[in-house]
């Protein structure tokens, strides 16, 4: 037996709309709003686009299809018809059959039928956040009125979140930003003034070496004695560097946030998918990252890739492995000698083995690069 739609639909909507504040990821908000949108209408297919600034879609989301059709339909669509166009309205869009419709078209072969069709904008004030799709409704009469009004609610606390999400993650980019530059100041100020009395110290040994040898191994030996501290503070100054976002959230979420911000910033496609992953020691973690940031590194500035994919997997044994692959130029294993000084092979493999890992290198000329590294857990 069914609730009437007010009790029914209001406890629906109260469940959506808690699922939706808990999120602070803008990636995560907009899973859950699709989610909530497909199973608060009983809809077969639901998506969100979220407009870049070029009339298309920056991110476009999807529920209802499984990952592998979503690989054969093929890209993100970028200017889509009916879709794209419902980033520029301001009111909601309901169709008995979408096929009917003019701007129907240019959809991928693989793309599912789709018939009865309800979309509208995610609005704050005059700005257009994105828009929410769903096709579909399960059950004879197509969409409703109520569905279209239960919707438009949605979408309206949709709008929060979603503001909320980003104003998060700016908090939190200009938070490492300051934390990173006054870490800059620190190391500067720890390890500057023990590297210009080494190189003094060098150069009163180059003095005295042919006029007093003596003198000059004294000289020597505290050259070695001011490395030996320089190294000292360089190390513990990169301890410090661990991020704070990494102690707080884990590597998964901090992993996430540093991908998304690189593809932001590149013009590559930089994304990033992780399946099972759990919490893991923290010398493991950061090893995880810091070897994931050297690849990503390489990649975005050395393959010419246009696409970087980076993924973490839960092995079966516990642990964790990590994978970045670039579609870029790759080089020869003939070279890797040359190649893991220049792109920092050697001491990523020193990450992966000092955390109880190891660290494999993939790559041929024309075939792009994956590094993968595993660890075990613990």
């Amino acid at each position: 037996m069914h609730n009437g739609p007010a009790t029914g639909g209001l406890a629906a909507v109260s469940t959506a709309l808690l699922a939706m504040s808990r999120r602070l990821e803008v990636h995560d908000v907009l899973r859950t709003i699709v989610a909530s949108a497909r199973e608060l209408l009983d809809a077969e297919y639901a998506a969100l686009g979220v407009p870049d600034d070029h009339g298309g879609f920056a991110q476009f989301v999807v529920d209802g299809i499984s990952e592998e059709q979503w690989r054969r339909i093929g890209p993100l669509p970028r200017q889509h018809g009916i879709l794209a166009a419902m980033l520029h309205e301001e009111t909601p869009e309901r169709l008995a059959d979408v096929r009917d419709d003019p701007r129907f078209g240019g959809w991928p072969a693989a793309h599912p039928e789709m018939s009865g069709f309800l979309g509208l904008p995610i609005r704050d004030g005059e700005e257009n956040l994105g828009a929410l799709f769903l096709a579909n409704k399960n059950g004879p009469g197509g969409f409703t009125d109520e569905d279209e009004a239960l919707l438009s609610l949605l979408a309206q606390h949709a709008a929060i979140a979603l503001t909320n999400a980003r104003l998060y993650e700016r908090s939190r980019e200009l938070t490492i930003a300051e934390e990173r530059s006054r870490l800059a100041h620190e190391l500067h100020d720890a390890v500057s003034q023990k590297l210009f009395s080494l190189r003094l110290t060098a150069q009163a040994a180059a003095a005295l070496v042919d006029r007093d040898p003596a003198r000059a191994k004294g000289e020597l030996q505290q050259v070695a004695a001011l490395a030996a501290e320089a190294a000292d503070e360089l190390r513990a100054a990169v301890t410090e560097l661990r991020p704070a976002a990494l102690d707080e959230d884990g590597l998964v979420h901090t992993l996430r946030d540093h991908v998304r911000v690189l593809d932001r910033a590149h013009t590559a496609r930089v994304t990033f998918t992780c399946d099972g992953v759990r919490a893991l020691p923290a010398a493991q973690e950061e090893a995880l990252l810091r070897v994931a940031q050297e690849a990503l590194h390489n990649a975005l500035r050395h393959s010419g890739a246009d696409r970087v994919e980076v993924t973490l997997a839960r092995t079966p044994a516990g642990g964790a492995v990590l994978r970045v692959r670039d579609w870029g130029r790759g080089f020869s294993p003939s070279t890797v000698r040359k190649a893991g000084r220049h792109l920092g092979l050697v001491s990523m493999r020193d990450r992966a083995s000092g955390a109880g890992g190891r660290l494999e290198v993939r790559s041929e000329p024309g075939e792009g690069t994956t590094i993968e590294m595993e660890v075990p857990g613990g």
